[in-house]
């Protein structure tokens, strides 16, 4: 078993940045053996995915956030980061930290909340 635990949500005016941070607790179970990603989920809207790197170092985005988001990794920490930067009211969501496939493991989530 493994617990994700986000951090560095919150609010912050159009065009600011966020550091998200996601730390993985456990004695079996570590970020370098698996793929992490970032999924987020609107009011009224399904949770849809932002960012996800993979064991190799590759990495993926949405089209709504690439250049402007970046997901990286500390292995020896265990810990996934999400950058986001320019951020837009539309990024505003609930962003959820996963590790593994399906049906893997979920956070409890972070607010952003991007004023305008």
């Amino acid at each position: 078993q493994v617990q994700l635990v986000e951090s560095g949500g919150g609010l912050v005016q159009a065009g600011g940045s966020l550091r998200l941070s996601c730390a993985a607790a456990s004695r079996t179970i570590f970020i370098s053996d698996n793929t992490m990603a970032w999924y987020r989920q609107a009011p009224g809207k399904q949770r849809e995915l932002v960012a996800v790197t993979t064991t190799t170092g590759s990495t993926n985005y949405a089209d709504s956030v690439k250049g402007r988001f970046a997901i990286s990794r500390d292995n020896p920490k265990n810990t996934v980061f999400l950058q986001m930067n320019s951020l837009k009211p539309e990024d505003t969501a609930v962003y959820y930290c996963h590790l593994g496939g399906r049906p893997g493991y979920w956070g409890q989530g972070t607010q952003v909340t991007v004023s305008s």
